[in-house]
């Protein structure tokens, strides 16, 4: 916003202001007359409008003040208050006073539209003025600031000319120092870097050589190790397939002697059976075959099995048979048929 905004929205404000105090004014006078000439004598009737007038009258001085200090940016105090609501509370008491008395809410409501308009209208007239002149100081204080800002700018440029002509004359001779150091650095670097180069490729090729021993040792050590894993699983294989081999010695040498065991005592049994001598009646079917098959297995004739269990030669023969069938092959378990 500019100047020329804040003087249109001053003139706005002012037009709108005089119009609202005229037409209150106007409106005041022509209510308040009639109720003044109705509480005046006869004779004195004609000083009626009087009052509405004095009362208007410092309304408009109220209005034009505080706009004159507003835009001063000053403040009357507290008496240009006091005067401010009194007559506006003075010009609202006047405006209703008639429709009070006559117990005219309506009337009342009415009446007192233009007095509280204008005291409404004051109040928030010197509002915006001083708003407004808070305003124009901003915009001036900032006029102002930018002004100096660019004198000090000019200023500045200035001496920033003299400052940038004395630091080029300063530059130039730094720049001529300058450069004999750095080629003299130059100089130096290259030898440096010469040396750093040389220490570089000598540091490299002694981590090659060190990288190449450590490889070297960790293909010896992961020989030595896969080596001693092999020696291990083979020592761990011979070891095993020697238990395997132990242990199948025990299981045959103890299927020996259980065998060996089991003979003996089938040829104790058998020898048992054998031993009683011819029967002098049958025995038992069950002994009988017991004692069939001892004599069976010690290869006796058929009539001497026959004579040693009391049966006859035919069941005996038939006895014979059945040991010598494919159902029950060549071993008997005497032990079993004795039972």
């Amino acid at each position: 916003m500019n100047a020329v905004h804040i003087r249109s929205a001053e003139r706005a404000l002012s037009a709108g202001t005089w119009l609202i105090v005229s037409g209150a004014m106007l409106y005041s006078i022509l209510t308040v007359t009639p109720l003044a000439a109705a509480h005046t004598p006869a004779k004195w009737a004609w000083t009626a409008p009087i009052l509405p007038l004095v009362v208007d009258a410092a309304v408009v001085i109220v209005v034009r003040l505080d706009a004159v200090l507003a835009r001063l940016g000053g403040h009357g105090g507290r008496w240009p208050v006091v005067l401010r609501w009194m007559t506006g509370c003075m010009t609202l008491a006047l405006n209703v006073a008639d429709s009070a008395l006559k117990d005219d809410l309506v009337g009342v409501a009415v009446h007192a539209v233009a007095p509280l308009l204008l005291i409404v209208t004051a109040e928030t007239g010197l509002a915006y003025r001083r708003a407004i002149t808070a305003a124009v100081a901003r915009l001036e204080a900032e006029q102002r600031a930018e002004r100096e800002a660019r004198e000090r700018a000019a200023a500045e440029r200035r001496e920033a000319a003299e400052r940038r002509a004395r630091e080029e004359r300063e530059h130039a001779a730094m720049l001529a120092r300058e450069q004999r150091e750095h080629e003299a650095r130059l100089a130096r670097e290259q030898t440096e870097r010469e040396e750093a180069a040389r220490r570089q490729e000598q540091a490299e090729r002694e981590a090659r050589e060190r990288r190449e021993r450590e490889r070297e040792q960790q293909q010896r050590e992961r020989e030595r190790i896969e080596r001693e894993a092999a020696q291990r699983r083979e020592r761990e294989r011979l070891e095993r397939e020697a238990e395997a081999r132990r242990q199948q010695q025990e299981q045959a040498e103890r299927e020996r002697r259980e065998r060996a065991e089991h003979e003996e005592r089938a040829a104790r049994e058998r020898a048992a059976l054998l031993s009683g001598g011819p029967a002098v009646e049958k025995v038992a079917e069950d002994r009988a075959h017991a004692i069939v098959a001892a004599a069976f297995a010690e290869g006796l004739a058929v009539r001497a099995a026959a004579e040693l269990c009391g049966w006859s030669v035919g069941w005996v023969s038939a006895r014979y048979a059945e040991l010598r069938g494919p159902v029950n092959g060549t071993h008997v378990d005497l032990a079993g048929a004795g039972r």
